[in-house]
C-alpha cells in the first residue's frame, strides 16, 4: 500500500483522482485549508500534508479556522492540534454573532458569514486555493436540497473559480464518501468536534442525509447513482 495504510490509503487514492481529474492543485500552489474542527475538514488537512511526502507537485498548507463566538468555541483545541501537526495555521476571530438577532442566525447565515471570513484571510495570506472538506455526501445532499427546497437543478463542483479567478475552491474529498471518513477518523482518533450551532441538529440538510438513508435501504447505490447522474443528463428530456 506504501505510504498509507487501511482506510487512509484509500480516501487518499480518491483524493489523488479528484485532484487529477479536475486539475485542483499546481505546482507552488498555497492551499489554504478551511478547518472547522469537523471530521472532514481534519481528515482532509491530515491528507493534504501527508500527501505533501510523495506527490511530484510541491505545495505549501495553511491552516484556517473562523471563530465565529459560539459559547463553544474549539479555537485553543485546535491551536494545539496545529502545532502537534507543525502547520502553519491562522485563527480569525469574528464579532458578528454578538452583532446579529437571534432569530436571524441559521445555517446559511453561518455558512455564508464564515465563508466571507475564509475568503478575506485567505486573500491576505496570499493564498492560491481554498480548499473545503466537502465530501460525495456533501455534493448529493446538496444537490437534493437545491431541487427540493429551491426548485432548481445545481449542486457543489469539485473545483470553482470565483471573482474572477481570484479565488479557487476545491474539494479534494469529493470522491469520498462520508463513512470512509468517519472510520478513519475513529482509527487515528482524530477528535474531531461537531457543530456548535443549535440549527444544526433540525437543518434541512439533515433531513435530506435521512431521506437517502431510507432510500440506501432498498437501492444500496442510491448515492453513487445521483453522484452519476449529473454527468449523465439527458438535455433531450429536460423542459
Amino acid at each position: 500500500m506504501g505510504i498509507f495504510q487501511g482506510t487512509e490509503y484509500y480516501i487518499s487514492k480518491r483524493m489523488g483522482r479528484a485532484i487529477m481529474d479536475y486539475k485542483m492543485l499546481a505546482d507552488g500552489d498555497k492551499i489554504g485549508v478551511a478547518v472547522s474542527g469537523g471530521k472532514d475538514s481534519l481528515t482532509l488537512l491530515r491528507l493534504l500534508l501527508d500527501r505533501k511526502a510523495f506527490v511530484p507537485i510541491k505545495y505549501d498548507v495553511i491552516a484556517l479556522h473562523i471563530d465565529m463566538g459560539y459559547p463553544k468555541s474549539i479555537s485553543r483545541k485546535l491551536e494545539r492540534y496545529f502545532k502537534k501537526l507543525k502547520v502553519e495555521y491562522k485563527i480569525i476571530k469574528s464579532d458578528i454573532l454578538k452583532k446579529t438577532e437571534k432569530d436571524k442566525i441559521n445555517c446559511f447565515w453561518c455558512s455564508w458569514n464564515r465563508r466571507k471570513e475564509l475568503f478575506i484571510a485567505a486573500n491576505k495570506l496570499g493564498c492560491t486555493k481554498i480548499a473545503l472538506g466537502h465530501h460525495m455526501d456533501d455534493i448529493i445532499e446538496t444537490m437534493l436540497l437545491n431541487l427540493f427546497f429551491q426548485g432548481e437543478v445545481s449542486g457543489m463542483v469539485p473545483k470553482q473559480e470565483l471573482f474572477k479567478g481570484k479565488i479557487t475552491l476545491i474539494r479534494p474529498l469529493a470522491y469520498v464518501e462520508e463513512h470512509l471518513i468517519e472510520r478513519f477518523a475513529e482509527e487515528v482518533k482524530l477528535g474531531h468536534d461537531s457543530c456548535a450551532c443549535p440549527h444544526s441538529i433540525t437543518s434541512n440538510r439533515n433531513r435530506v442525509g435521512r431521506i437517502i438513508r431510507e432510500l440506501e435501504k432498498v437501492c444500496p447505490d442510491v448515492k453513487k447513482n445521483i453522484f452519476r447522474s449529473v454527468k449523465r443528463v439527458k438535455k433531450d428530456y429536460l423542459l
